[in-house]
Formats: structure tokens, C-alpha cells, sequence
């Protein structure tokens, strides 16, 4: 099942950005987004070209949930193959497109299991110029976090994009909570203001957002499932909110069988911002709860 696109092509000479949504089954917004965003460009003279897929996950949409029928997350799943399954088969094109672009900007929310502080994220580059190209696209893009982290992951459309030396971002905004129409604006107007900054289209710039950055190139940084692990399979109350500062040692909620029987305190490991909660659903063990990251102001 190839994902369908739409290609719009400027008058003028500039880059081919890619836009990606619709990873993950359960992320409507960034979906929605997508179209709004070629909506929008009808409107506006265009330098270079822009391909965007709003629904890169067909069978997970389908499902409303994060995965395919096969199981496989297809944010772990790249390059993918040609003849595997059919996530992999779609990981497999999306390389082919992400390798075929100037640069890339791939839309999230956290879906139904997370909540995430929004922010733009992208793989510490060992390429410096990319590294500054992908620096200014996340900048550009306006949230209120900028986040660089191990350029190591892998099976990611950032790995495809790093392997490809395509400058590339990743967008968070939220999740785990009715449809939210204002993420919808915030990740459209995020595109243009990245196109403005890639010099694709005439767009005013706002106000920075921008109030934390941090770069991270440890090996596991970024890597928002692994962090304080679900001891044994149940849900999770949180004790704190996006955004806040915690302290190593702080307790940041308690973890309960599925049935309430077992109950412990999860502990910060370190001390940060809280960038991601797990949401009060059942998660497996060894699921991520929280994650915590060490922020320079911006």
C-alpha cells in the first residue's frame, strides 16, 4: 500500500521539502495539519516544491491506533523492505521519498499512550552544515522546545533522512486528550514558518517561542519509550505536569498493577523539564513513564 501524496511545484527555483503525518494511527492532528497546509499554499507563490503525505500510515488510521495489523511501529521500522510486511513496505518508500528531498519535517502528537511538551527535535548531525540546517528549521518551526539528540537511533524517518544527509526535523505537540484544533494551527503555521526559512515562500515570522533548547548526542538520548520503564504491566498517575522542573529523587507519580494490587513511587533519575508523561492507560512493562531533559534557556 504505497501512501498517497500531493506535490506542489513553485514558478521559481528552491528546495523540495518533504512533510510527513499520520506515523502513527492514533496521531490525528499532524493529519490534519498536512491538508490544511496544502490548502494554504494554493494561495502562495511558491520557490521549489513541496511533497506532502498526510497519512503516511494507511492501516494504522485505519485501526485508530499506533500500529498496522502487523504490529511493527513504523517509527522503528526504516529503511523497511520491498517485499516484507506491510509496514515495511511502507517504511520502504517513505525512504525513497525522504532521499529524494532537499529536507523534512515529520509531524507528531503523542498519541493515545503520551503527552508530550511540544517541541521540534532532530538527530545531532556529525555533517556541521547539516547540523546548522536542521538547527534553523527547528528554531523556525516555533515551539517551545528545541531538542538535538543521539544521531544513532535507529528506524526512524530521521535515520532514513540522516543516512540520506537530508536535513530533517521532528515535531511533538501534545496528545492523549480530545482533538485538539489548536495543535492543528500551530503545526500548520509551523510548516510555513519553516518554509519561510528555507526561503520557499513569503511569511511573517512571529514572535520567538522558542524558551528551552538543549542538544543531547549520548547514545539513547531522545529516545522517548525507554525512560523510567513500567516495572511490570499496569497504569501510571503522574504527580507532575509538562514542563515542570524536577529535582533527581523527586517522585513523579505511581505506577499500579492493572488491578491495583501492586503500587510504587516512580523516582526522577535525573533532574530536568518534564518533556513526556505516559497517559493513565495500560502500558507494558518496560514501557517508557516519563521523560526528563536537561534544558539550557534558549
Amino acid at each position: 500500500m504505497k501512501p498517497k501524496l500531493t506535490t506542489m511545484r513553485g514558478d521559481r527555483d528552491g528546495a523540495h521539502l518533504l512533510v510527513i503525518a499520520g506515523v502513527h494511527g492514533d496521531e490525528c492532528e499532524p493529519m490534519v495539519a498536512a491538508r490544511r497546509l496544502l490548502r494554504r499554499l494554493r494561495f502562495m507563490r511558491l520557490r521549489g516544491q513541496v511533497t506532502v503525505i498526510p497519512i503516511l500510515n494507511e492501516d494504522a488510521r485505519r485501526r485508530k491506533e499506533r500500529t498496522g495489523g502487523d504490529g511493527l511501529d513504523l517509527a522503528r521500522t526504516f529503511p523497511g523492505r520491498a517485499d516484507g510486511s506491510l509496514t515495511e513496505q511502507v517504511a520502504f518508500t517513505a525512504t525513497q521519498h525522504i532521499g529524494n528531498a532537499d529536507c523534512l519535517i515529520d509531524m507528531h502528537t503523542g498519541g493515545n499512550r503520551y503527552r508530550i511538551w511540544p517541541l521540534a527535535g532532530y538527530m545531532v548531525h556529525p555533517n556541521s552544515e547539516i547540523l546548522e540546517c536542521q538547527r534553523e528549521m527547528a528554531r523556525a518551526f516555533n515551539l517551545p522546545v528545541v531538542w538535538g539528540s543521539d544521531p544513532a537511533l535507529e528506524g526512524r524517518t530521521l535515520s532514513a533522512a540522516r543516512d540520506a544527509n537530508v536535513p530533517a526535523i521532528y515535531v511533538e505537540y501534545l496528545g492523549a486528550a480530545p482533538f485538539c484544533r489548536h495543535a492543528v494551527r500551530v503545526l500548520t503555521n509551523g510548516c510555513l514558518q519553516t518554509m519561510a526559512s528555507l526561503e520557499m515562500i513569503d511569511w511573517p515570522l512571529p514572535a520567538n517561542q522558542v524558551r528551552y533548547w538543549a542538544e543531547d548526542a549520548r547514545s539513547g538520548a531522545g529516545h522517548l519509550q525507554a525512560c523510567h520503564p513500567a516495572p511490570f504491566a499496569g497504569t501510571f498517575e503522574a504527580a507532575v505536569e509538562l514542563g515542570e522542573n524536577v529535582e533527581q529523587g523527586q517522585m513523579l507519580g505511581r505506577f499500579s498493577g492493572i488491578v491495583g494490587e501492586r503500587m510504587v513511587e516512580i523516582v526522577a533519575e535525573q533532574s530536568g523539564r518534564i518533556v513526556c508523561l505516559a497517559a493513565p492507560v495500560r502500558v507494558e512493562p518496560g514501557d517508557g513513564l516519563v521523560v526528563i531533559v536537561e534544558f539550557e534557556n534558549a
